[in-house]
C-alpha cells in the first residue's frame, strides 16, 4: 500500500501531466472544456474542442513514451467512456459532433505524443 506522500506526489505529478498536455492541445488548436472530469462513473483528464470534433483525453505519463501508452487499462477505458457518457447527457448541444476519444502521453526529456481516436466506444 503506498503512503500518503506517494499518493501527494504521484497526484502533484498527475497535474504537472496535465497541464501539459491541456498546453500542447492548445498549441495545437483545441479549446480545453474540462480538466479533471469528475462523475460518479469515472474521471476523464481533459475533455477539449476543436471545430466539431468533441475529445475526451486520457493523459498518461511515464519514464518512457511506451510504458506511458501501455499504462491505460480496459477497465479505464470503460470508466473514461461511462464518464464522457454522463458528461453529454448534461452537456445535450454537443450531441451533433463527433465524439472521440484520444490519449496524450508525456516522458521526461521527449515531446509529448497525441494519440488520436486512441480507442473506440459505441455512441
Amino acid at each position: 500500500m503506498r503512503s500518503a506522500a506517494d499518493r501527494r506526489l504521484s497526484e502533484a505529478g498527475g497535474r504537472r501531466s496535465e497541464t501539459v498536455a491541456a498546453w500542447w492541445l492548445r498549441l495545437k488548436g483545441y479549446r480545453i472544456l474540462a480538466r479533471r472530469l469528475k462523475t460518479p462513473m469515472g474521471e476523464v483528464d481533459l475533455v477539449v474542442q476543436r471545430g466539431q470534433s468533441l475529445v475526451f483525453v486520457e493523459v498518461k505519463a511515464r519514464s518512457t513514451l511506451d510504458l506511458a501508452a501501455e499504462a491505460l487499462t480496459p477497465r479505464q477505458r470503460e470508466r473514461i467512456v461511462q464518464a464522457a457518457r454522463g458528461y453529454l447527457a448534461r452537456n445535450p448541444h454537443y450531441g451533433g459532433h463527433n465524439i472521440r476519444f484520444d490519449l496524450l502521453l508525456i516522458a521526461p526529456g521527449r515531446l509529448p505524443r497525441h494519440i488520436v481516436q486512441a480507442f473506440d466506444a459505441s455512441f
